[in-house]
């Protein structure tokens, strides 16, 4: 039995950053195991369904009050995120890897084994949810959950689109909230560029309307 840690929500604007452990025996996850990013949604949460039936599963959410923590960085709060995540269902003498958060991964893995009270073995490597099939696994549950947590969000506030810079959608909803209320939604990491510019955009609108 060998374990995978993965997290999903490092890069929105909105919303909080979740990570999963899985540990199984790697022969009993289903067929298509893979990184999340390239499986369809419809295939992603039955695969999700079917590793959380065959796998000890453990989730952590880093919600964005932690994210603005000045105090912090992104790299800390992704290590934060493995450690919990595994602390859920790391055992003495359990084996596995996690997908590295950190240009050095050696130095990631460390972060993380020193935040997990069992002794276990870990490694850590760059594009591990495309090579290892239990962080694979770790890689869709992560994303599920981030999925579930954006669709609540949508829920509260309207269309939100994926919560990530680059989407018009999530643009256009930070402008119109801010534009309507005067400030930015509390789901908001309020330290993210994108955040700046939209409430330097505001102000300078309401500057240009005297």
């Amino acid at each position: 039995m060998r374990f995978g840690v993965d997290e999903a929500g490092k890069g929105p604007v909105l919303g909080s950053m979740f990570a999963a452990a899985v540990r199984c025996d790697p022969g009993d996850l289903p067929d298509g195991v893979g990184d999340s990013k390239g499986i369809p949604d419809d295939r992603r949460e039955r695969l999700a369904e079917a590793i959380r039936s065959v796998a000890t599963v453990g989730l952590a959410e880093i919600p964005r009050t932690r994210i603005d923590d000045p105090e912090t960085d992104m790299n800390t709060l992704t290590v934060a995120a493995h450690a919990e995540a595994l602390s859920a269902v790391a055992t003495d003498d359990l084996s596995g890897l996690v997908d590295a958060g950190d240009t050095d991964a050696e130095r990631f893995g460390r972060r993380v084994a020193d935040r997990v009270d069992a002794e276990i073995d870990l490694g850590a490597a760059h594009g591990a949810d495309e090579t290892d099939p239990l962080v694979g696994a770790a890689s869709i549950v992560a994303k599920s959950a981030r999925e579930a947590h954006v669709a609540a969000l949508a829920e509260e506030y309207g269309p939100v689109g994926s919560g990530y810079p680059s989407d018009p959608t999530t643009r256009e909803f930070l402008k119109r909230y801010v534009d309507e209320h005067g400030d930015l939604p509390d789901c908001a990491r309020a330290s993210w560029s994108t955040c700046d510019d939209v409430l330097a955009a505001a102000e300078q609108s309401s500057l240009a309307s005297f």
